[in-house]
């Protein structure tokens, strides 16, 4: 079972997309797995040949166990002892809402598909499964689908009932609770330092308009993706920024992939990465931002995308912030962050204008990098988008 996130834990097996006998290579999707933030196909890292499933659709087991073995060059892959599913009993404050229960159908359709967490769900929030719509690889409801469905519709009497009193502060979602797990473990762990610059994005946007005049509407750049591919080359001159804190010393990461904050529209963040984004060109790199950020709000994220992030970087400009101070995802030890672009008086030469300009802030680990190397890092994202043709430049 893989980590798929900082605080990840537990996950749940969804479903086999192999049978023992299969041939795989490294890179297949194999199983989907549901975790907090969703279903995620699990890829493979060995290639061989499929020997047997050691864990069954519908158990909960913990990062780390063997999902299946498979023999590599004739040779079987030694294995744990197969899980045993774990069960989740309610604490002694949490009472089984006999009214809920008895909302829920006594029978489901035999092609209905729902994960496990969708279902455990469901029945929290008393809905019948047979009314929700799955966006799931092959129509599978996902906990995500139960919630925007329980949005749609009034709360019953039933629901209001078992609601828990406001005094006793918010009812979080799982995945709400999963994000605040990884921010306090961050902040109790980790010593952040900040560093904040403005710069001046007139030459990167008259670059970008003229660049997008020659392109037809499907092919246009955004100012994003020369946010994130300035980013990238910044880090091969600064590489302590770029990697994780494991095991209480400092791994630098092997390829720049560079994770991005999407906001999903049932609520929450999730943090996929964008791999290799120092080797792809801007068209590939915007190829790739697309295709992300649709998986991501699709439920179709795979499981290294979630796994590979060596660096976070966060744009709330859309929101209208201008200045953004993250919180390092762990165990990554950099984040930048990007506000909105805000037409400034800038002085300059003497003279007194009116620049478009963006702040650009680092978040950076204490115990990898200090001031002085996170603000060369700074200085060479500016630099690089005062020059933005060479951003095409691997």
């Amino acid at each position: 079972m893989p980590s798929l996130g900082a605080d990840m834990q537990f996950g749940t097996l969804v479903d086999w997309r192999v049978k023992p006998g299969d041939t795989v290579k490294r890179g297949d999707v194999v199983a989907l797995v549901e975790t907090e933030k969703g279903v995620i196909e699990v890829e493979i890292f060995d290639s061989g040949v499929i020997e047997s499933l050691v864990v069954q659709p519908g158990q909960k087991v913990p990062v780390g166990a063997t999902l299946a073995i498979v023999k590599s060059d004739g040779k079987g892959v030694d294995a744990q002892p197969a899980p045993a599913p774990i069960v989740e009993k309610p604490s002694a404050e949490e009472k089984p809402p006999a009214k809920v229960a008895a909302t829920l159908p006594t029978t489901e359709s035999p092609r209905l598909r729902i994960s496990p967490l969708a279902r455990k769900r469901a029945q929290e929030l008393g809905i019948d499964v047979e009314t929700v719509t799955g966006t799931g690889e092959g129509g599978l409801i996902t906990a995500a689908d139960v919630e925007r469905t329980a949005a749609t519709i009034s709360a019953a009497p039933a629901i209001v009932q078992t609601a828990p009193p406001v005094a006793k502060g918010l009812d979080l979602t799982a995945m709400r609770r999963v994000i605040a797990a990884a921010m306090a473990r961050s902040k109790r762990e980790i010593p952040h330092y900040y560093l904040a610059t403005t710069i001046d994005m007139g030459k990167s946007l008259d670059w970008l308009a003229a660049e997008n005049a020659k392109r037809p509407v499907t092919k246009r750049l955004l100012y994003s993706a020369l946010l994130i591919r300035a980013v990238a080359l910044a880090l091969r001159d600064t590489p302590e920024l770029n990697g994780f804190w494991i095991d209480d010393g400092f791994k630098a990461a092997a390829g720049i992939h560079i994770g991005v904050a999407i906001s999903l529209r049932q609520g929450g963040l999730i943090n996929p990465a964008l791999h290799d984004v120092d080797k792809k060109n801007l068209d590939e790199l915007m190829e790739s931002m697309l295709d992300l950020v649709n998986r991501a709000r699709t439920g179709h994220l795979r499981s290294s995308e979630l796994a590979d992030g060596t660096i976070t970087v966060t744009n709330l400009g859309e929101q209208g912030v201008e200045s953004v101070f993250g919180v390092i995802y762990p165990p990554q030890v950099a984040l930048v962050g990007f506000g909105k672009i805000t037409e400034r008086p800038v002085a300059a030469n003497g003279m007194l204008g009116i620049r478009p300009i963006i702040d650009a802030t680092l978040a950076a680990d204490h115990r990898v990098s200090d001031g002085h190397r996170g603000g060369r890092f700074l200085i060479a994202i500016d630099r690089l988008l005062q020059e933005p043709e060479k951003l095409w430049e691997n």
